[in-house]
Formats: C-alpha cells, structure tokens, sequence
C-alpha cells in the first residue's frame, strides 16, 4: 500500500525527469553525505541536479514521465543526475564533479528519448560544447563560398589588372616616342 509520502516523491520525480532533457545514473556506493553535498554544490551552478532514489519509486515516475529507457539503469544504488539544455555540458558537469571519487561509477544515461552507456557518457563530455559545434559549421560552410566568391572575381580582377599594364605599356611607349 503505497503511502502519501511515496506518492510526493513519485510525483516530485515524474516532474524532475519530464523537465529534464538529459538523466544520468550514477552508483553512489562509499559516498558519504559531506560527499554527496559536495557533488550537489558543484552542480548547482549549471543547472544540474543530482539526487539519490528508491530505484522502485524512480522506474514507476519513469514510466509516468515517458521515460521508460531509465528503468533498465536503476539496478542497485542509484543516484541520478537531471539536467536540461546542453547534454555536453551536463555530462562534463557531472564527471568534473565526480573525478575525485574513483569508486562512483556512472551506469549509463537517458538523452531525450534514447539511452547510451558508460563509455558514451565519458565520450560525450570530451566533446566540444553546442556553441563551439554551430560556429565550426558556420565556418565550414562559409569557407567554400568564400573560396567560391574570389574564384568568380578572379577573372574581373585580372582583366583590371591587364588593362591597367597595357595603359601603362602605351604610356610608357608614347612617353618614349615623343
């Protein structure tokens, strides 16, 4: 029989993960609750949020939530970094915050609608953020029409470069027959 206070927290985290665009599971085995504050302060400042749940309330918000590709990580121990936007700079977020404590593990993540393992995660966060990725194709499309554009004044330019030598040319050969 489900108690009320179940039910808040299976509502408060169907509300967390449906607002949130990227889910990461973590083992939090060996962690202390000092260690635990110091992880959640370190994400604080880019949005992430990083909580410990009952892995049988978190699969049924899951399932409530339409995330149901977070069911198949919560096994064990589980505590679950929620962010939204950038998911580059919520998993970089996370494993920074994380590096000192070599016995947490991350299990794998949720981005958007599609689950990825461990060695994704770490992959992902070695990426340049979303910014830096648009202006590199911005620069990648922009370099060919430039490339394009003087190849087409090219021969506008050599035929002013022509006229003006043979002007010269005739000057210079008037200048010398007077």
């Amino acid at each position: 029989m489900p108690t009320e206070a179940k039910r808040a927290t299976v509502a408060a985290l169907t509300e967390a993960f449906s607002a949130a665009s990227t889910s990461i599971v973590t083992d939090y085995r060996g962690l202390s609750v000092a260690d635990l504050a110091a992880i959640r302060r370190a994400l604080r400042p880019q949005g992430v949020t990083y909580r410990v749940v009952k892995n049988r309330l978190a699969k049924i918000a899951a399932e409530q939530a339409g995330r149901p590709e977070l069911g198949s990580l919560l096994d064990g121990p589980s505590a679950i970094a929620l962010g939204s936007g950038d998911e580059v700079a919520v998993a970089r977020a996370l494993l920074d915050a994380i590096r000192p404590y070599r016995n947490l593990k991350v299990r794998g993540a949720v981005l958007r609608q599609r689950r990825i393992g461990a060695d994704d995660v770490t992959r992902l966060a070695t990426l340049p953020g979303r910014e830096q990725l648009l202006s590199q194709l911005a620069g990648a499309v922009g370099s060919p029409l430039t490339t394009l554009a003087s190849l087409l004044a090219a021969p506008l330019r050599n035929l002013g470069y022509a006229l003006r030598q043979l002007q010269e040319q005739r000057a210079s050969e008037t200048g010398e027959a007077a």
